[in-house]
């Protein structure tokens, strides 16, 4: 198959983008500890596959209390800060780009995993069903404490302060994560905020959190540095919405003043997504440029961008096996199949030893 569009050139904010495939954010687990902080074999991993023509960082904990998995790294200490211009380096030196995905987890954490083996906090005192990957292993998610109505403006701020690590580390731009059932969409989704103050109950109040830390992160970066990440049909970590299709053209609408680079959109979890959502009508109401992200293929991307689906496509999975992912689209070669045994946590294996064509 010929990729024609996926291998043409693309406008993302200011920046012109050689092609079309985007480096998804892929949570790894294998930050150096204490401390969380980027390493020499994360520079090694993420220089393998600066052919993309953007990275988007693993998800990045803004603050200590932003964590909910072990091993995943952060951007709020020097260290930290220290440990990203490693792999910003190794991008950057193949002329590549890489922005880094802002993230506050929320509720998805553990006592163990939080300062001073506090609560994780949410919207809502209301439990996610499943399991936390803490130290100790797989525990079971608690219930979390319900921020108070005072407590929010420190969030925003924490967001604001990793946007200038991020700057100050060399990032190219910041992607903000409001998917996947962590803390923006537990605010924006139904399911998981019951709050009675200005940030839930109405659409209106329900996104304000989210749009008060896009200004934020935009104040430092500018919105065409700027992308932010959304699943409407996301049931990931027990999450829900009742209207999702008004929710979404909502926010959407209150974006657009910022004039961001991209919408970054989960389309489909495991290859499953909602027949009642209209992801068309939401690409038309954005006024920057569309990525795509769900279980696409090669195929699947080039006809995604043929029929004006999609600007960008990213991929997730494909990347981590394949770090050459462009040039065996662009030869037509096989594939490496993804081990998932060794996706979260662990050393090279896995991780840094998928073979390349060169290789």
């Amino acid at each position: 198959m010929s990729f024609t569009h996926l291998f043409s050139e693309g406008k993302l904010g200011d920046l012109d983008l050689p092609h079309r495939i985007i480096m998804a954010p892929l949570t790894r687990s294998r930050s150096s500890q204490p401390g969380d902080v980027p390493n020499d074999l994360n520079a090694e991993y993420y220089g393998q596959r600066a052919s993309a023509a953007l990275i988007i960082s693993e998800a990045t904990q803004i603050s200590p209390q932003g964590k909910g998995y072990a091993f995943t790294p952060g951007i709020h200490s020097k260290e930290q800060i220290e440990g990203w211009k490693k792999v910003i380096e190794a991008v950057h030196a193949q002329d590549s780009l890489i922005f880094l995905q802002l993230w506050h987890v929320g509720r998805v954490s553990h006592s163990s995993l939080q300062p001073d083996n506090g609560l994780p906090v949410a919207p809502s005192a209301i439990a996610p069903e499943g399991q936390a990957f803490t130290y100790e292993g797989m525990l079971d998610f608690e219930t979390p404490r319900a921020l108070e109505t005072n407590e929010i403006p420190d969030i925003v701020e924490q967001y604001r302060q990793a946007a200038v690590n991020a700057k100050q580390a060399g990032f190219d731009g910041v992607e903000i994560h409001a998917a996947n059932g962590y803390l923006l969409e537990q605010f924006l989704k139904d399911g998981t905020n019951h709050r009675t103050d200005i940030y839930g109950g109405s659409i209106e109040n329900r996104v304000r959190l989210t749009l008060e830390v896009t200004k934020v992160v935009t104040d430092v970066w500018g919105g065409d540095r700027v992308g932010i990440r959304i699943s409407p049909t996301g049931t990931f970590n027990t999450m829900s919405e009742s209207h999702p299709q008004s929710l979404y053209h909502y926010l959407i609408e209150q974006l657009n003043p910022f004039n961001l680079a991209y919408l970054h959109v989960v389309e489909s979890f495991a290859g499953s997504t909602s027949n009642d959502f209209d992801f068309t009508a939401l690409r038309k109401k954005f006024n920057g440029a569309y990525m795509a992200n769900g279980g696409y293929t090669g195929e699947l991307a080039e006809q995604s961008l043929a029929n004006d689906k999609s600007d960008f496509v990213a991929f997730g999975t494909l990347y981590i096996a394949n770090p050459d992912l462009p040039k065996r689209l662009h030869l037509g070669a096989q594939l490496n199949d993804a081990d998932p045994d060794t996706f979260y946590g662990g050393d090279a294996k896995g991780y840094t030893d998928y073979p390349s064509l060169a290789g």
